[in-house]
């Protein structure tokens, strides 16, 4: 897998949640309209509706948790191959696949640089904001 590859599934994850956001707050807006107009069954589809919200925001900072280890993963290997970090001992064969501690090129370097490894590192990502729980309501 490359990096173009990475990002391209990371933008389109990031589109998926916000599509899902967006029916979510269509869907409230909704119920909303209802509960005010005074459908009892609709207050309580809101009251399902934000619980609902909520458990997708979870899995979603959890599947941000996840990117985010995976990009500090990677983070630390890369820093192992860099001047004046101590190096481990280097494995059999070291010197014949032309990898060389402090190389600024491959798939490391070019991940954490990355738009993915960039967003991950910042922290950005994606997911239910507390926005729209709090619009819910």
């Amino acid at each position: 897998m490359d990096i173009q590859t990475v990002d391209q599934q990371y933008q389109q994850l990031q589109q998926e949640a916000q599509g899902v956001m967006q029916s979510l707050q269509t869907l409230a807006g909704k119920l909303k309209a209802a509960a005010d107009g005074g459908n009892q069954d609709a207050r309580e589809w809101l009251l399902d509706l934000k619980e609902l919200a909520l458990s997708i925001q979870q899995e979603q900072q959890q599947v941000m948790a996840v990117m985010q280890a995976l990009h500090q993963a990677m983070q630390n290997a890369q820093n192992q191959w860099q001047p004046g970090y101590p190096q481990a001992p280097q494995p059999q064969g070291y010197g014949q696949s032309g990898m060389q501690p402090g190389q600024g090129s491959g798939f490391l370097s070019s991940f954490l640089n990355s738009g993915f490894g960039r967003a991950i590192e910042l922290g950005a990502g994606f997911g239910i904001g507390d926005d729209l729980i709090n619009s819910i309501f």
